[in-house]
């Protein structure tokens, strides 16, 4: 399956000639799952569950448990991602006091491995 490439937060690009760039699994599956962590529940006016809302989570204490939670959920709920093996979830503070979620998790379409660092709060 093809979609358009946006990157969360970043804007749509072009693609080599001149159109819309394509997102093609495995980019699209990093896409989706980005999207998912990212967005507040209630803002996506089509599901209104829909969302991990880790936004929330910047400026707040750093609690790892809650986030892996909200992280790993939210991962099973994605069909992009393989239920097998399943994925795993660790939370850190970098040296600048950056907290990450580190996502280890299988594409379903392809099983190819993949491997996000998310930011969730600001040092």
């Amino acid at each position: 399956m093809t979609d358009i490439a946006q990157t969360w937060g970043g804007d749509l690009s072009l693609g080599p000639t001149g159109d819309l760039a394509a997102a093609d699994t495995p980019d699209l599956t990093v896409q989706r799952v980005l999207r998912r962590l990212l967005t507040n529940p209630g803002d996506y006016i089509w599901n209104l569950a829909y969302g991990g809302g880790l936004p929330a989570f910047v400026g707040q204490p750093a609690r790892a448990a809650s986030i892996a939670g909200v992280v790993r959920a939210q991962l099973l709920q994605e069909a992009a991602v393989a239920p097998v093996p399943t994925p795993t979830v660790s939370v850190a503070a970098g040296p600048d006091g950056t907290v990450f979620a580190h996502v280890r998790f299988a594409d379903a379409a392809t099983g190819t491995q993949h491997v996000l660092s998310v930011p969730i709060t600001e040092p």
